[in-house]
């Protein structure tokens, strides 16, 4: 079965409020990740890759780089726990593992010994395998603009923070799938990561094609006058909580400028920062937005406006515990719940691509 989700209609139709803002439009494509069981077929976030067997399996060399935040935890350790939380329901005590899962707490506990008993150097400080965060097909997304006659991106990252920015490293691998003849089946795996949050919860993908427009830090100085100018939107009819009057750019930003969640082109989540353009390290060009990933597919309070049709029962009445918001189905979470934006070179996508928390 295909899985659809849908945006549902904005409450205001921008262009027809701000005309002025139509020749910003960019296309996007939500990719809407849910818990799923991919393959290395599928488009995915956190499932496995479409990876040749002759092919080394890429790590991370930049070890003196990361940071040491106290939270580490082993691959198994944190799956364990997020098979726990799957089963906590509001008011009851937490679930007892069952035996399977005890033996493998054991097993976890037993390896950690291990290693910590073994010679140096100690794991973290050798060369560390990389997680796969997200394979796009382009026949999914055809928003994306491979370099030649490529049509799969993939993307992974170091589950370690590093210095100076305190975000995880991430590598970019364009291929063609036709190209790959026998697939790696059991790539190699980091024995912990720096944060739960670096380990994607494997997903499939009903991507959605949308039109975005600029986040309002994006904007000129006279346009953002425009969105604050409250007379101006009871002139166009816009039927707003008389809560926005003192701040109708506020209700711009909550709900129609650019889509949360994971997501595909369009314009960049600031909001950490004023908007930083990016340049391409080779040729000084602009870069554009390649993907974003999220920590929430949408926001709380009226932030569920963008929560797709089919889930907004759920996300209006979302009373689970921390780990079990609708709206985190990947467990990803960068920053202080924020964003991790992946730009590319929009003339030569093989250039190095830069990354930046918001």
């Amino acid at each position: 079965m295909v899985l659809v989700r849908t945006t549902p209609p904005r409450p205001v139709q921008v262009t027809a409020l701000f005309p002025e803002l139509a020749p910003l439009a960019r296309p996007a494509i939500r990719l809407h990740p849910r818990p799923g069981m991919p393959s290395t077929g599928d488009s995915s976030v956190g499932g496995p890759l479409l990876w040749p067997t002759g092919e080394p399996w890429p790590h991370c060399e930049d070890v003196n780089l990361h940071v040491d935040t106290g939270f580490r935890e082993s691959l198994a350790e944190v799956r364990l726990q997020r098979r726990l939380q799957s089963r906590w329901r509001p008011y009851d005590r937490s679930p007892a593992y069952t035996p399977e899962e005890t033996a493998l707490k054991e097993r976890a506990a037993a390896r950690f010994t291990e290693l910590l008993d073994a010679a140096p150097p100690w794991p973290a400080e050798c060369p560390v395998p990389l997680l796969p965060v997200a394979q796009l097909f382009l026949r999914d997304i055809p928003l994306l603009r491979p370099p030649g006659q490529t049509d799969l991106l993939q993307v992974l990252w170091c589950p370690y923070e590093h210095e100076p920015d305190c975000k995880p490293s991430t590598a970019l691998y364009w291929r063609s799938a036709a190209e790959v003849g026998d697939i790696l089946t059991t790539p190699p795996e980091p024995y912990e990561a720096d944060y739960p949050g670096y380990v994607p919860e494997p997903c499939v993908l009903a991507p959605e094609a949308i039109t975005e427009y600029p986040n309002s830090l994006d904007l000129s100085p006279e346009l953002q006058r425009m969105l604050e100018d409250w007379n101006r939107w009871q002139a166009a009819g816009a039927d707003l909580d008389s809560a926005y009057a003192q701040y109708p750019r506020e209700f711009y930003s909550l709900h129609l400028g650019n889509a949360p969640g994971w997501k595909v082109g369009g314009w960049p989540p600031w909001g950490r920062t004023d908007p930083n353009p990016r340049h391409c390290a080779a040729c000084g060009v602009r870069m554009v937005p390649l993907l974003t990933i999220a920590s929430r597919e949408w926001g709380g309070g009226e932030g569920r406006s963008w929560a797709p049709q089919e889930e907004q029962p759920t996300a209006l009445t979302d009373t689970r515990g921390p780990d079990q918001y609708s709206s985190q189905p990947t467990k990803v979470e960068v920053g202080s719940t924020d964003n991790m934006q992946i730009y590319v070179c929009p003339t030569s996508p093989e250039h190095p691509h830069t990354d930046l928390i918001q």
